[in-house]
Order: structure tokens, then C-alpha cells, then sequence
């Protein structure tokens, strides 16, 4: 039997090979995951320290590298072999995330072109790898209730919706969502006062750090202490607390609570660590691993994102990171 010719496929044709071949592996009734999520183009600028009010500093070095949190995510979960589907938008200028989209194998067919620029970030990125950032939303917040429900008329019972906070009509996705009976993935971030209003018992799965869990639960604390909160306010909620270097820690009402330790690496960036292991959790999920060795699945590969530089581009693929 003769073989492809891999020379001659295009990206549609390689995008679509590679999730056919995951629905024979998988089998044919796996769930997608369709992410609602931001396209960002990020100006990266390395340097001593991160800028303070009235400061001019001079950068050691200027990238430019694809980003926005769900763009971040649905990287992550197409590198960690999931089926997954991005609904957003981008300006003429981010055209280009798309194609890098399709090579981690994420279907982009419900991507929408703005007529505005894409959303951008400006990042600052210290001599520690810490980072602070400068988001512009640009195309992101363009996408209007229309767009976002014809985006879930394309969904399938069982499908899995994620998104976070860096697009327009989050609350309306949520309620939405709910009324199809559709289980949610919400990363709230960027944490806003307007997030304690959204339609929260909408969501399936909250997965915060420790910031977003104090806002989301009104107090501060211990790890401990923020979950059992968030437990009281949101008692039907997986929730899946991240601690940077001292791991992630797992709350439900039927799995009760575990805790995956952190990793000792060199760290190089943090921007899109957050990202990966949320990208990856949902990945291990989707192929069955249970709720520990997911766990310990997307804590590896956020471990090896920080010690690259970059958001998207510093993601591993499925093979660097199985245990």
C-alpha cells in the first residue's frame, strides 16, 4: 500500500491527518475541546528588573513571540495531543497564529478575522524570569454574542468549553454553556471585580492561582484555607488551586483533596507556565489518566516551560513530558 507523500500535504490536510489518527486511538466517541480563548502578538523586552513608576531601564534584548492566554492553552493542548478547536479573533496583523495554531494540531476553522489589530502584550521579563505584563485586547474583545453562540451550535454532548478572561461575552458564554448542559473549564484571568458576577456555578472546573483564589473566595491565607472558601462557596467546583514552584493542590467533593509537589528547575520565563499545565491537565484528562497523574502530567510540563523563554513557543510536546 503506498503511503502519503508528506511533501506534498498541506497544513488543512497534516491538521486534520492528526486528528483523525488521535479519534482512531482514542476511539470515535472522545470529546473535543473547544477554547474560547485570546490571540495575542507579545513584545517581549528582557531586562534587570521589572519597571518601576517614573523609571526609564534599558532592555538587553527584543523578541516577539506568539501569545494571549488561550492561545497559550490551546498550544499546550494540541502539543499534548488532545482534541481541541480555538474559537476567536485576530486582526490582519496575527494571521500568522493561526499556522503556528495548525502545526500543534488545533483546529482554527472558527477563528473569526477582526477588522481592528490583534490583541497584544507587552512583556517585561527579569534577570529571576519573573514577568510583568501590558495587555492591549485589541480583537479579542470583539467577539460579539452572535459569533460566540454559532461557535456552540458546532458543539457535541459531552465537549468540553474553556475559556478565561481575556475575550468579550465571558458571562454570556458561561450562562450559555449551562443551558446546553456543556461542562466549562474557567481560568479567571485576568482576575476583575467583574468575575465575581459572571454565572460562576456554570463552571465545572476553576483552576486559579493563588491571587485569583483569594479574590474569587474574599479571604487570604494558606492553600488550605483559600480551598476549603472556595469549597464553601462553590461546593459542586473541581478546583484546582497552582502554587508555582510548590506544586498544585486539587479539590472536589468526590475526589477530596490532593497535592502534587512543585519541581526544582532553573527558571528562565513564567508567562506561560500557568497556561501549559492547565493545556496539559485537560489533555490527560481527555486521554483517561486519572486526577493525580494528570495532575503530575501538567506539573512536568510546567516545570520545563519556564525554563525557556517565550509563552507559546517555550510549550513541550507530549514525548518531552509523559512520566
Amino acid at each position: 500500500m503506498r503511503g502519503l507523500r508528506v511533501s506534498t500535504m498541506t497544513p488543512k490536510t497534516s491538521k486534520i491527518l492528526s486528528q483523525r489518527i488521535r479519534k482512531m486511538v482514542w476511539g470515535k466517541s472522545i470529546m473535543s475541546i473547544i477554547n474560547f480563548g485570546s490571540l495575542n502578538i507579545d513584545d517581549v523586552y528582557t531586562v534587570d528588573h521589572i519597571l518601576r513608576p517614573g523609571e526609564t531601564l534599558a532592555a538587553s534584548s527584543y523578541q516577539i513571540f506568539p501569545g494571549g492566554k488561550g492561545n497559550n492553552q490551546s498550544i499546550a493542548l494540541g502539543r499534548a495531543g488532545a482534541l481541541v478547536a480555538h474559537v476567536g479573533k485576530v486582526g490582519a496583523d496575527g494571521l500568522w497564529l493561526l499556522d503556528l495554531l495548525e502545526k500543534a494540531g488545533v483546529d482554527t476553522s472558527r477563528v473569526r478575522k477582526s477588522d481592528g489589530p490583534t490583541g497584544r502584550a507587552i512583556i517585561q521579563v527579569d534577570s529571576t524570569g519573573q514577568n510583568s505584563i501590558l495587555l492591549f485586547a485589541g480583537a479579542n474583545k470583539t467577539l460579539t454574542h452572535d459569533e460566540l453562540r454559532a461557535a456552540l451550535d458546532t458543539c457535541r454532548p459531552g465537549d468540553w468549553i474553556l475559556t478565561q478572561n481575556e475575550i468579550s461575552g465571558v458571562s454570556y458564554l458561561l450562562a450559555e454553556a449551562k443551558a446546553r448542559g456543556l461542562p466549562v473549564a474557567f481560568n479567571p484571568a485576568p482576575m476583575g471585580p467583574e468575575v465575581l458576577d459572571y454565572p460562576l456555578d456554570a463552571v465545572t472546573l476553576l483552576v486559579v492561582n493563588e491571587t485569583e483564589a483569594e479574590a474569587l473566595a474574599g479571604c487570604s491565607g494558606s492553600p488550605e484555607r483559600l480551598l476549603d472558601a472556595l469549597a464553601i462557596r462553590y461546593p459542586d467546583m473541581q478546583i484546582v488551586l497552582t502554587l508555582g514552584g510548590d506544586g498544585v493542590v486539587f479539590h472536589s467533593a468526590s475526589e477530596g483533596r490532593l497535592r502534587v509537589k512543585g519541581q526544582s528547575v532553573k527558571v528562565v520565563d513564567t508567562t506561560a507556565a500557568g497556561d501549559t499545565f492547565l493545556g496539559y491537565f485537560l489533555a490527560a484528562r481527555q486521554r483517561g489518566f486519572d486526577i493525580r497523574k494528570a495532575l503530575e502530567t501538567a506539573n512536568q510540563a510546567a516545570a520545563i516551560t519556564v525554563t525557556r523563554p517565550g509563552a507559546a513557543s517555550s510549550i513541550p510536546l507530549w514525548d518531552e513530558v509523559r512520566i
